[in-house]
């Protein structure tokens, strides 16, 4: 039977097979580390076709909660999701305190974080980087480029781009550890004091070398988030180019109901 009848529409097959697969690793029943049963245990389970199963494979790897590798199959992740408070997570007190966002949020959610610095040094800034900045393309700023890992598994990389006027001066800004609460205390230490942070998200599948440097399957949902630092003064002195695996975050928000 190759559909199901409920609520007024027929739901395919395939899609009751993947529903009850994920189900099963939202439960526990199938644990992370775990396989998923192989094509043909699944034929004889579910009584359909190898099309079927490889149909229903596509819909359980579109979850993100498994990892398909060649000649070994699909197993469940370890990756459960970090929620981002982001009414939360760069508010003043947790630079004061001496966290950046990103070691705030994982030490709320009970998480290791490791932070790898991947390239530091000026560039020539891309056109929709230059637009942000309100400089001209190719204008020199600097760039920050990291490698974020929680429990040791690599869930995001950021790129900041900083105007090289307002960086020049701010040595520590150059440095691997920009010391006790990020890029934006040493900021906000010159003077540049935050009024608020502007994101505009994407979600899209990985590019191919996306997906290598995320530990992810080819194809695999992530979320491309950009992000504006806007100081009292108006202007945006850094802009944050982030790529995040998608089973790795949950964004929360608070959005004010009056004026």
């Amino acid at each position: 039977m190759g559909t199901a009848v409920g609520g007024g529409r027929a739901v395919p097959r395939y899609v009751q097979i993947a529903e009850e697969i994920i189900q099963q690793i939202r439960a526990g029943v199938l644990k992370p580390g775990d396989l998923v049963p192989s094509e043909s245990e699944l034929v004889e389970r579910y009584g359909v076709s190898g099309g079927t199963i490889r149909k229903a494979m596509v819909e359980v790897r579109a979850s993100g909660l498994v990892d398909t590798r060649h000649g070994k199959g699909s197993i469940v992740k370890d990756r459960p999701p970090v929620r981002l408070r982001s009414s939360d997570r760069f508010r003043a007190s947790h630079r004061r305190g001496g966290k950046a966002a990103y070691l705030a949020e994982s030490a709320q959610s009970g998480a290791t974080a490791k932070v790898s610095v991947l390239y530091i040094g000026p560039m020539e800034a891309p056109e929709d980087i230059a637009d942000r900045l309100d400089v001209p393309a190719g204008t020199q700023v600097l760039a920050r480029r990291r490698l974020y890992f929680r429990n040791g598994v690599p869930v995001e990389t950021a790129s900041s781009y900083l105007p090289w006027d307002v960086v020049k001066d701010i040595p520590e800004l150059f440095a691997e550890n920009p010391g006790p609460g990020g890029i934006y205390a040493r900021l906000e230490d010159d003077g540049h004091i935050f009024a608020e942070f502007v994101e505009t998200l994407t979600a899209r599948p990985a590019a191919k070398a996306e997906a290598s440097e995320l530990a992810l399957s080819p194809g695999a949902p992530v979320v491309h988030l950009l992000r504006n630092a806007v100081t009292e003064a108006g202007r945006v002195v850094e802009v944050c180019d982030t790529l995040m695996a998608a089973d790795q975050f949950v964004f929360e928000y608070r959005i004010p109901a009056t004026d």
